[in-house]
């Protein structure tokens, strides 16, 4: 029988919250719904043990994981499961570079470190990188920051034996995916793009350190796109919202003899719970990448992310 993976994770916010949940869920009622991939090389979707835990919150520092994930600012509804005692506490997390090494003894015993701290600190997510390769274990960067694409790390986790992957999760079911898929379609039936644009909505942490701090998620999405007649509007932060996105996607194009074709969708999505559907997939690409010795950059992990390596940063 496989072994657990062993996971830790940086940020213990509502997408963490949603993948706790999740995988608790779903190793308790055995179901498949909104689960892409039930196995991936022979790791099912429960057969995640969190060992590890980092955050900065003084609500959410020194408590037990399972009551940590539910601290304000998080508001990711309770999935109808128990949730008992984890045995994991909260550590505090990187402040700055000097405790990379404390970071890395906390580690020992994890397979896969699991970044989903909020973007914009990229100087931060390269001390965890760093963090990670004291340790011996793999690197999963769900973030915007460029740290895959940094190719001087990339090709020391590749000579270490280590797998790094990223940048920047592609959600389950989100805006790029759609709106990708939507321009594929396009181009395939043979219409012309005119314009096109997206507008995101949300109402997380995550989506207001993200309005407030947008370069970098601006310059994965247009990476996720591929397209350069698509518009991104300004991220809007309304905690009314909470977990929930609300993404408004239109398309201009032209077909058969230049006649006009408009196309406008409204798409109403739990952020978190689409994150944590990607990265349930991602833990275990790395963790299994890592038994099998394979360091550096798995190419399979490249349909769920915005910039995997050779995308613009």
């Amino acid at each position: 029988m496989i072994e657990n993976a062993k996971v830790a994770v940086v940020g213990v916010g509502n997408n963490t919250s949603a993948l706790v949940q999740g995988i608790n869920f779903y190793r308790s009622t055995g179901s498949l719904v909104g689960i892409q991939q039930p196995q991936v090389n022979g790791l099912g979707v429960g057969d995640i043990d969190f060992v590890a835990a980092f955050a900065l919150s003084d609500g959410k520092v020194g408590k037990d994981l399972h009551e940590a994930i539910f601290a304000p600012p998080n508001n990711f509804p309770r999935l109808d499961t128990e949730l008992r005692p984890s045995g994991v506490t909260v550590q505090r997390g990187l402040t700055d570079v000097t405790e990379i090494r404390r970071v890395a003894d906390a580690l020992r015993g994890s397979e896969v470190l699991l970044y989903s701290a909020p973007s914009g600190r990229t100087d931060i997510a390269e001390a965890y990188a760093e963090a990670a390769l004291l340790a011996g274990v793999a690197f999963v960067n769900t973030t915007s920051d460029p740290i895959a694409r940094d190719l001087s790390l990339l090709e020391r986790f590749q000579e270490a034996g280590l797998p790094l992957i990223g940048d920047d999760l592609a959600s389950q079911f989100g805006t790029s995916v759609v709106h990708k898929a939507l321009l594929r379609l396009l181009q395939e039936r043979g219409l012309t793009l005119v314009s096109s644009y997206q507008v995101n909505l949300g109402g997380t942490e995550d989506f207001r350190n993200l309005a407030e701090n947008p370069d970098s998620k601006k310059q994965s999405k247009l990476n996720a796109l591929g397209a350069d007649r698509v518009q991104l509007a300004p991220l809007g932060y309304l905690p009314h919202l909470k977990s929930q996105k609300i993404a408004y996607l239109n398309i201009e194009a032209q077909g058969w003899g230049e006649t006009a074709v408009s196309l406008d969708i409204r798409l109403q999505v739990h952020d978190p719970s689409g994150a944590a559907g990607v990265n349930i997939d991602l833990i275990r690409l790395a963790a299994t990448a890592l038994r099998s010795g394979r360091g550096g950059y798995p190419t399979e992990a490249a349909a769920h992310l915005k910039s995997p390596p050779g995308t613009a940063v």
